[in-house]
């Protein structure tokens, strides 16, 4: 059984007002065994999306490779942004070493509702991935039951958007398309995608996440 757990600390720049939340790097990361392209950072998978999307949103320049430069690109844009990553899975076991969010067992939770009492000026989450078993709104879900807080439905169309109540303010959610490519077969299956799709036929996934996350970032 490999004990895959977080390699990454919670980053919180100063003032952050968003947050950027996920499950768990893919296990090399753990154990220290990156690809070439792989960035030493969150999200920094050369096969993952989010940065590339954000590459193209705001035009950043980033490079891909396992330097120490690439990891404060990323840490610079975030904190002239003010958004912060928390990953809600501090650990997981898995009997197969890979990055399915299926494979996770005897999963231990951050607690990510103290670190949002911590930092009050954070006003929306962003979670790279919905509710199905095992994502990121699913764990978070699961973690608001132990503080007795509900989330509440905002909107009901792709990209999901609910709000809690914590203390004297409303904390926003939105369930963005996970920056993966496992997503793009549900991506695809999207009425709006479709649509795109059909008006110009070049339109691919990476231009629908582009599209969809420009908005809330």
């Amino acid at each position: 059984m490999f004990l895959h757990t977080h390699p990454y600390e919670p980053f919180f720049p100063e003032g952050a007002t968003k947050l950027i939340v996920g499950t768990l790097p893919p296990p090399r990361f753990t154990s220290g065994e990156l690809k070439p392209g792989d960035v030493d950072f969150c999200y920094g998978s050369i096969s993952g999306l989010l940065w590339p999307v954000l590459e193209r949103i705001f035009d950043l320049n980033l490079k891909f490779e396992t330097t120490q430069e690439a990891l404060n690109q990323r840490k610079d844009f975030l904190s002239s942004r003010g958004i912060g990553v928390c990953d809600i899975v501090h650990s997981c076991e898995r009997e197969k070493i890979d990055a399915s969010d299926l494979g996770m067992q005897n999963i231990k939770l951050r607690d990510v509702i103290s670190y949002l009492k911590q930092y009050p000026k954070i006003e929306t989450l962003l979670f790279t991935g919905g509710n199905s078993k095992n994502g990121p709104e699913y764990f978070f879900r699961k973690h608001l039951k132990e503080y007795d807080i509900k989330l509440e439905v905002v909107s009901n169309n792709v990209p999901r958007i609910h709000q809690l109540h914590l203390e004297n303010r409303i904390v926003k959610t939105v369930s963005l398309t996970a920056p993966s490519g496992a997503a793009n077969r549900a991506i695809g299956s999207l009425q709006e995608y479709k649509m795109l799709k059909n008006k110009n036929p070049k339109f691919n996934t990476i231009d629908f996440r582009v599209m969809q996350y420009r908005e809330f970032f």
